[in-house]
């Protein structure tokens, strides 16, 4: 039918993409969801794949071209930009940033470390979203390159990786709490136990173990491989991993779960309560950041509105002898 219009539509990872006509918004809705496998009582949002702007008018939708690209969002999961399998460390620049590159060190625009610079550049609170890998590739670049990259002085490039190294400090010391309160919690049960079993080795890995970053991608579970080597072998894994990573994993729900890490339920969903929670934390700082930033330009309207008021006010005034 001539007014179907051909788009394509993807989940939030967008590893699952495909090819619609619909007449409207609302029918883009409910075949997206049914292609993505979604529930028919979900409710979703659609963004522009490119961009994430939000479409809630049926006239902008059908403005659009044809072949635009959707992506439908559940609840809790937001728009990011693509990232690069570069074991999940990077992520792609936009358009605008991409066009930046010509006039930049062609060595310098290579560095791991430079798609997190344009992140940054584009937007300050994206280091709430980063994973632990990420913020510490900011730290380890040279400062001077990181200014360049950023269009920083050099002295405001290095209060920027204080600030970066902060945030690491900060949840090093949260996990580190967690597993004194967990042996603590681990010394009292022993200590109620009448009759002691032989202690166990521990199933899991070292914690102070290194892990490298995994480049690949495991095709039964969609996940990077570093990203499972950190939530298998890693205490506190959810403030190691980066803000998409921690959406992908609650998306999943605990039986997916179960089955891509091979535990049992109350293991899992402990796992998931605690990526949740996270979560959680990280869009709230997101908000607040927004909610500064909103009344600091709604002061600075006010005072420019009242500054000219004055003005108004003051310029009869010359004028009269």
């Amino acid at each position: 039918m001539t007014d179907r219009k051909p788009c394509r539509v993807c989940n939030f990872t967008r590893q699952k993409s495909y090819g619609l006509a619909v007449p409207s918004l609302d029918d883009l809705k409910v075949k997206g969801c049914e292609f993505l496998g979604f529930s028919s009582s979900d409710l979703v949002t659609v963004v522009l794949e490119d961009d994430g702007t939000i479409v809630q008018d049926q006239a902008y939708f059908l403005c659009l071209p044809s072949n635009t690209k959707f992506m439908l969002l559940q609840e809790k999961e937001t728009w990011s930009p693509v990232r690069r399998m570069d074991g999940g460390t990077a992520w792609m620049a936009r358009e605008s940033v991409l066009l930046e590159t010509d006039t930049v060190d062609t060595s310098i625009a290579e560095a791991p470390w430079w798609d997190l610079a344009q992140q940054l550049k584009q937007d300050l609170a994206s280091i709430i979203l980063m994973s632990e890998a990420d913020l510490q590739a900011l730290v380890d670049a040279p400062c001077s390159e990181l200014a360049s990259a950023l269009g920083f002085q050099e002295k405001k490039a290095e209060d920027l990786q204080e600030t970066l190294q902060g945030v690491l400090d900060r949840r090093e010391e949260e996990r580190q709490s967690k597993e004194l309160l967990q042996l603590y919690l681990k010394a009292v049960e022993k200590e109620d136990r009448q009759e002691e079993e032989p202690s166990q080795p521990s199933q899991e890995g070292p914690d102070d173990e290194d892990l490298p970053d995994g480049m690949e991608v495991d095709s039964a579970s969609g996940f990077m491989s570093r990203t499972l080597m950190v939530l298998k072998g890693k205490t506190s894994p959810e403030t190691r991993l980066s803000t998409e990573d921690l959406q992908m994993v609650v998306s999943r729900g605990v039986e997916a779960m179960e089955q891509v890490l091979g535990w049992d339920s109350t293991r899992t969903t402990a796992l998931l309560q605690a990526c949740e929670a996270e979560l959680t934390r990280r869009l709230q700082q997101i908000q607040a950041v927004q909610s500064i930033r909103s009344n600091a330009q709604l002061d600075s309207s006010q005072q420019s509105g009242e500054r000219s008021a004055e003005e108004g006010v003051e310029a009869p005034a010359e004028g009269t002898d």
